[in-house]
């Protein structure tokens, strides 16, 4: 199975939240089903350009399947879908409004690192997980 076959996840390289997503996503991507890239790497640079992502509008997680790309609480929601344990059961709040969940979701975000924390640089993986990662 090659990259193509994979669900991309771009998220905030920076952001503790973010990256403490990308580590609990991988312990539960059982069917070894996506990769990952930060926004601000060059691969994470390439997708949105790809993709012609505005990312003043999206700034903390986006989810690259195929030709499509999910932003915010819908991208949120279609990675939990495929996660191993009760995850998947968090797909049910795709039937509340998507203003009302991207209301949630921006909160979130915007907070993200005043309530979190913020790093110096993106998370480096390591060499277990490294081809988890596009470069």
């Amino acid at each position: 199975m090659g990259t193509q076959d994979k669900k991309i996840i771009l998220f905030d390289g920076v952001c503790n939240l973010c990256n403490g997503s990308v580590v609990l996503i991988i312990k539960r991507d059982k069917k070894d089903l996506f990769r990952f890239a930060a926004i601000q790497s060059n691969e994470g640079q390439e997708l949105i350009e790809t993709h012609n992502i505005d990312t003043s509008k999206v700034d903390s997680i986006l989810l690259i399947d195929g030709e499509h790309y999910y932003s915010k609480s819908t991208a949120a929601l279609k990675i939990a879908r495929h996660l191993a344990g009760g995850y998947p059961l968090l797909y049910g709040f795709m039937i509340l409004p998507r203003f009302f969940r991207n209301w949630v979701y921006d909160i979130i975000a915007r907070n993200r690192y005043k309530w979190f924390g913020k790093k110096e640089s993106c998370m480096i993986p390591t060499p277990e997980l490294r081809s988890k990662f596009l470069e």
